[in-house]
């Protein structure tokens, strides 16, 4: 509808640089340029090469996502931004980006937070998010389990990683597998073929007297790396696809475990999966038998959209405009750990003014650093 806030959105945590346009709930444009090719030589995202990425993608980007939308960047009535967390460098592109479009077009900026924008894409595949929400966000930095009574004001962490993030074990394992970068998508697709219960590795934090909801994924990770080289050692071929399988089983089997505890405890009917790893075809499957017979509702918003990606930071920010919450000053800055309870950074007054009205406090040093 045309009464509801048309609001670009900017993504530059990681080595992705995303630009999303919406309408409401409506999806409009999502346009992405990324660099993992650049960074696949390293075995790793290279915060140096992400910023500078970013720099050189971010008005092409920009340009052809309202193209594909239709408007003009006039017709928005705000610009979201990831603020945080992430990395450093490469966050700073996406606020000073979204800063200096705010301040030329004349429009509220909003600096939201990376993982509530991931719970709130979600809108834009399944419609209004039912409060509260119960999320299980895991990607290569991320696995949290999230309580979201409001998206944009109460996002509540119930349980995190206490070391490596499920997607980091990912790339880890697929390092010494020879796999290559990133490691997800390659041992999903092996996984496949590979027999799941082939190894028992070990499930992190599962024991009684285990943090009911945090997550380990560094005691696997260094049991299928020994596992590797045992064999190795001893001359014997490494099965590849049984290894995938099972490291995968491990990973998916604490993950949703969890999660399901966490709905049920909490009287939660349904479950949100997001991240990077939400696009894991058995973390999908295995999520949707458990919540079936739990009695829980899943939503898993389409792999395109589990990704690092413009149109998140965009929905929240129309969810944003929407509630009426206060926009962001023009001496926003990003914050790379940002925690997950401020879904988004209101400006100091507190106010809806636009940029223009409170210019003459801005030097320009605030505004394009």
């Amino acid at each position: 509808m045309a009464d509801e806030p048309l609001v670009l959105g900017i993504e530059t945590s990681c080595d992705e640089t995303g630009v999303g346009i919406v309408r409401g709930t409506t999806l409009l444009a999502d346009a992405v340029a990324s660099s993992v090719d650049t960074h696949a030589r390293f075995g790793g995202v290279v915060p140096e090469i992400a910023s500078r990425a970013h720099l050189e993608a971010m008005v092409p980007t920009i340009e052809r996502a309202l193209k594909t939308a239709g408007i003009s960047a006039k017709d928005l009535d705000g610009i979201a931004v990831t603020a945080g967390p992430g990395l450093a460098g490469a966050l700073l592109v996406g606020v000073s980006a979204a800063k200096a479009y705010a301040y030329a077009l004349n429009k509220p900026l909003y600096g939201v937070n990376h993982l509530a924008s991931h719970i709130c894409v979600d809108q834009l595949e399944h419609g209004p998010l039912p409060e509260p929400t119960m999320a299980l966000l895991v990607s290569g930095g991320h696995s949290s389990l999230l309580l979201a009574p409001d998206i944009t004001a109460d996002v509540r962490p119930m349980g995190a990683t206490i070391d490596d993030a499920a997607g980091e074990a990912f790339d880890k394992i697929a390092r010494v597998l020879d796999l290559g970068f990133p490691g997800g998508p390659v041992i999903d697709r092996l996984a496949r073929e590979g027999d799941p219960n082939a190894i028992a590795f070990p499930r992190g934090l599962t024991g009684s007297r285990d943090p009911v909801y945090d997550f380990s994924f560094s005691g696997l990770k260094t049991a299928v790396a020994r596992w590797i080289e045992a064999k190795r050692k001893a001359g014997e071929e490494v099965p590849v696809r049984d290894v995938a399988a099972s490291f995968q089983e491990a990973v998916v089997d604490v993950l949703t475990r969890k999660a399901v505890r966490a709905c049920k405890d909490e009287g939660v009917d349904h479950l949100m999966i997001g991240g990077g790893v939400a696009a894991n075809s058995r973390l999908r499957a295995l999520a949707q038998e458990r919540c079936e017979r739990a009695g829980i509702r899943l939503r898993v918003p389409r792999p395109g959209l589990c990704t690092d990606n413009g149109a998140m930071v965009a929905a929240l920010g129309a969810e944003m405009v929407a509630r009426n919450r206060p926009s962001s000053d023009l001496e926003l800055s990003a914050d790379s750990s940002l925690p997950v309870t401020e879904p988004h950074v209101p400006g100091e007054a507190h106010s809806h003014s636009h940029p223009h009205d409170h210019v003459h406090e801005v030097s320009r040093k605030n505004l394009y650093s």
